[in-house]
């Protein structure tokens, strides 16, 4: 052995040896004193980054980004990759051959690179914890452009992984990637495709997280939680999950609920089936007790004097007289009017649909202000609520298909419905 074993910037003399005859115990001294100094170097240096990046981050007031670094382990990956390197430099120290110390030289610089590229990667996911985790961003999901950076960082990272670790050039490596093009395409078609869909998706703002979306071809009815480059999460209202491909969002159709949120207004469009039997004129006295309602006290009253001028010149055959059934209509319509908690900016109205086998639909259409479910269904409730318990009073009928009750008593006088006024 020489006086001195270069070794980077690394000197050994022989006097370390001296005391150990056997090349197998120069190599485990060696090996043990590289093995100490990369503990000192990985417990000082962890230390040390752990302070001043601490100390730094709540000096300007980041501390979702000292909590993310250190949840993802960037200063573990950091101080593992430093300290080795340092450390790979004094393998000279070991009396091996050229050959030898070669390869276990590009070893430990392949290693220190991995723990350099993993720390590389776990910063691209700090920086999505915090955009996630703060209020204002929680709508919109940078994750799938994220994995799509970690996705090319991690392919170059290899190629200079297995350069360095065979001692080529990373360039000659990258060019025979052509060759391969249409193999990977194929391999990376889906990622691709989510990659487009993810673009569409974000510059058009077609979807958020917490977004209400319907997709019955998937199965999909409920919030968003989770879009990532390849799939999209929703939490159904049974809090199942169905995972999307995030490609098919932008392929097909699906139904967003988030402009009905953001308008104000939620639809209730429902109809009651009237029974067509139920239907006749109403009488004077009949409409002289309804005029005591004050929703129909202008409506009749109006009516009443329009029907009076009309009627001067007609045969009684041919007068106009007022129905239960439009009467109805009316006073619904005033109640939807004057009733709390439906949006008066927007449509409203009661409408007669085509009669049917099964009755004669009145539909109401109008909107909530309140668009949440459990509000929305309360108000909506309330009404039919009402409608249904106010229609004897006007002696009409729900429609419904008769059960064995209706048929043992249709003899019956006494189950003949009566109008609350009679």
């Amino acid at each position: 052995m020489d006086n001195a074993i270069q070794m980077g910037d690394w000197y050994v003399n022989d006097w370390l040896y001296q005391y150990l005859p056997e090349v197998w115990m120069q190599i485990l001294a060696g090996l043990f004193v590289l093995i100490m100094a990369y503990a000192l170097l990985h417990w000082a240096s962890s230390l040390a980054m752990r302070f001043l990046v601490g100390r730094f981050l709540q000096t300007i007031g980041k501390q979702e980004w000292l909590n993310a670094i250190k949840n993802r382990r960037v200063i573990d990956h950091l101080s593992a990759s430093i300290p080795l390197f340092i450390t790979g430099t004094g393998l000279g120290m070991i009396p091996v051959e050229q050959k030898t110390l070669d390869v276990i030289s590009r070893v430990v610089l392949t290693v220190s690179l991995l723990f350099l590229f993993r720390a590389i990667s776990a910063i691209l996911l700090v920086f999505q914890d915090v955009v996630d985790g703060r209020k204002q961003e929680q709508g919109r999901s940078i994750k799938g452009y994220l994995q799509l950076l970690r996705l090319v960082f991690w392919c170059l990272a290899v190629i200079v992984l297995i350069a360095v670790l065979l001692n080529k050039s990373p360039l000659l490596m990258i060019s025979g990637l052509g060759a391969l093009s249409a193999v990977l395409l194929l391999v990376f078609k889906d990622t691709l495709l989510s990659l487009v869909a993810s673009a569409q998706m974000s510059t058009n703002d077609m979807l958020r997280i917490g977004d209400w979306i319907e997709m019955p071809q998937s199965g999909a009815d409920g919030g968003v939680v989770d879009i990532a480059l390849h799939t999209v999460k929703v939490q159904n209202w049974d809090n199942t999950v169905t995972t999307i491909p995030t490609y098919k969002l932008f392929s097909e159709s699906y139904k967003n609920w988030r402009q009905m949120f953001e308008s104000g207004g939620r639809r209730i469009k429902r109809s009651l089936r009237i029974d067509a039997a139920s239907v006749r004129f109403l009488s004077d006295d009949e409409i002289e007790k309804l005029s005591h309602i004050s929703l129909l006290k202008d409506y009749l009253s109006e009516k009443k004097e329009q029907l009076a001028e009309v009627n001067q010149s007609k045969e009684a055959v041919n007068r106009r007289r007022l129905t239960n059934l439009g009467t109805f209509r009316a006073y619904a319509n005033e109640y939807i009017k004057h009733k709390e908690g439906i949006h008066t900016g927007m449509t409203m109205m009661v409408r007669m649909m085509e009669p049917t086998a099964e009755g004669i639909p009145m539909e109401v259409y109008c909107f909530t202000s309140d668009t949440s479910w459990v509000g929305f269904e309360g108000i909506q409730g309330d009404v039919f609520d009402h409608l249904i318990a106010i229609l004897p009073e006007m002696s009409l009928r729900l429609y419904q298909t008769p059960s064995g009750s209706d048929f043992s008593g249709a003899f019956n006088p006494q189950n003949r419905p009566k109008s609350l006024l009679e």
